[in-house]
């Protein structure tokens, strides 16, 4: 594994159920955090774990982003504390070792492959050559 390469994970701290006040973005981020710690250094070292007040996912909670240099960006809706740490784990591993990020529906883990929201490209930014500018 490239270990220059830098890995995130975003989770939704403002998610919530619908019809209570439970936001599991929390628990979450603290399960997950624990269950990378526990895999090793095979990704340990290569992802940071955090959170964000909103991440638009508002109807599907818990919302879960895995981000990467130079990689497609993934968004990932009604993740549970309870159910999806090892699936979780389990596409951080497979993220980490992907080249450019994308990865088809069906070669992601479990319940991963029906709940993607959005896979974003990564951003690939032109510059435009100085001499033309100049023109």
């Amino acid at each position: 594994m490239d270990r220059t390469t830098q890995h995130r994970i975003t989770v939704c701290t403002s998610c919530k159920h619908k019809g209570t006040d439970c936001r599991p973005g929390y628990e979450l981020i603290e399960k997950l955090r624990k269950a990378i710690a526990a895999a090793g250094d095979s990704i340990t070292e290569d992802f940071a774990i955090s959170g964000v007040a909103c991440m638009a996912g508002c109807d599907r909670p818990c919302t879960v982003a895995y981000h990467g240099t130079q990689k497609a960006t993934y968004l990932f809706g009604d993740m549970t504390p309870e159910d999806d740490i090892d699936d979780l784990v389990a596409f951080a591993k497979q993220y980490a070792v992907l080249h450019d990020g994308w990865c088809s529906s069906v070669d992601r883990p479990g319940k991963l492959r029906k709940s993607t929201l959005a896979r974003v490209p990564a951003a690939m930014i032109a510059l435009e050559d100085s001499k033309a500018l100049v023109s």
